[in-house]
């Protein structure tokens, strides 16, 4: 039975199946109520009059319109959180930052059927992401139940097969590394460099940020939650904006004045140095804070091995992920800043962030590049 006092999601898909899948999996988070479906963008235009959803998820590929030229509308006559979940091709993926370029809030892959955990996995960070989004607060998934997902390829029988699943455990960041930060005096005289966490409405944010920087910023690290298949795309759009180089990040590679490190999705990016040189190792294991890359790893990696020479910076993002590594990294002197909820699409790791350690310094996005040039290094 839906609760009628929770969350008003619509579905818009042109794929029956897919909108079955999909409203069989959001039924099972406590937080969300009524849930409606529409094949097309028309359809749900009179929805949307109708029953005022707090959230949508949007396909991209649709005939009669496009998911594109329907978010277009929908931004400029009535604006709603959008979450995109299309096919993750190369050519989707660049067709999904463009959606988060036109004010989606996020995006996902479909839901497909690979492993308990990995269903699990979608099922939980969708349910999160809606409900962090919509504004409200209310509880996710009940941990004392199972959930069941329907198969998405249907096996024998009209129904198809369903599977038991239950929440995957929550890991946080020791499970990769422990906090041991160098001694001072290990520190040396090295090169300042960037770390920077973000998630939902995050890839704006970071483009903001970047696009005002100049070629001889510091090194930077960046850590956007966003599925694998979409994190080369990301760096090469922020690379073809920005003054500087941007590269997805791949193991053993040098951080250097003037150089982006994007983590890779579904891998967590740490800070090392090798032969005298700030460099990235990129490597597997779990989901830390249910995100791969995680915040916290790399803010903790850069703690343990930067210290005072680097700077931290947390966006708008859902959740708590990074907000242990900004203060880990507060506490060895480097010079740590939270985005002001003032400018964020989703207040919610800067918040845990400053709750946690209050001697961040909170800052709009248009405050960050100056505060930057003032004080790395200084």
């Amino acid at each position: 039975m839906s609760n009628t006092k929770g969350i008003k999601v619509l579905i818009v898909d042109d794929s029956a199946l897919v909108r079955q899948v999909l409203k069989s999996i959001l039924s099972q988070c406590d937080a969300i109520g009524e849930i409606e479906v529409a094949s097309n963008p028309y359809i749900a235009v009179n929805k949307i009059k109708k029953s005022k959803p707090d959230v949508i998820t949007l396909d991209i590929e649709m005939p009669k319109m496009d998911g594109l030229t329907f978010l277009k509308k929908l931004m400029s006559q009535h604006p709603i959180p959008v979450i995109v979940i299309s096919t993750l091709t190369t050519k989707n993926s660049k067709t999904a930052l463009s959606a988060l370029s036109l004010g989606a809030m996020a995006a996902f892959g479909k839901p497909k059927l690979i492993s308990e955990e990995e269903l699990s996995e979608q099922v939980q960070l969708l349910c999160e992401t809606i409900v962090s989004v919509a504004g409200k607060s209310a509880p996710l998934i009940n941990e004392t139940k199972k959930v069941k997902a329907t198969k998405v390829v249907k096996e024998e029988g009209e129904k198809g097969k369903s599977l038991n699943i239950v929440p995957t455990p929550k890991y946080e960041v020791g499970e990769i590394l422990t906090f041991n930060p160098r001694k001072i005096e290990n520190w040396g005289n090295k090169e300042p460099l960037i770390a920077i966490g973000a998630s939902t409405g995050g890839t704006q944010a970071v483009r903001k940020i970047l696009d005002e920087l100049s070629v001889d910023s510091p090194g930077i690290l960046i850590v956007q939650h966003m599925p694998k298949e979409f994190t080369a795309q990301f760096a090469k759009r922020l690379n073809d904006t920005s003054k500087l180089e941007v590269k997805e990040a791949q193991d053993g590679d040098i951080v250097t004045k003037g150089r982006v490190l994007v983590a890779p999705g579904d891998y967590h990016m740490l800070l090392e140095e090798r032969a005298g040189k700030y460099t990235v190792r990129i490597i597997e294991g779990v989901r830390i804070n249910r995100h791969k890359p995680s915040v916290d790893v790399l803010f903790r990696s850069v703690a343990n091995v930067a210290g005072s020479n680097a700077m931290g910076i947390i966006l708008t993002g859902m959740g708590n992920d990074g907000a242990q590594g900004l203060s880990e990294m507060n506490q060895v002197g480097a010079y740590t800043i939270a985005q002001s909820k003032e400018d964020c699409v989703v207040y919610g790791m800067p918040k845990v962030a400053v709750e946690l350690n209050n001697n961040h310094k909170v800052l709009r996005l248009n405050q960050i590049v100056d505060c930057i040039e003032k004080n790395v290094g200084n």
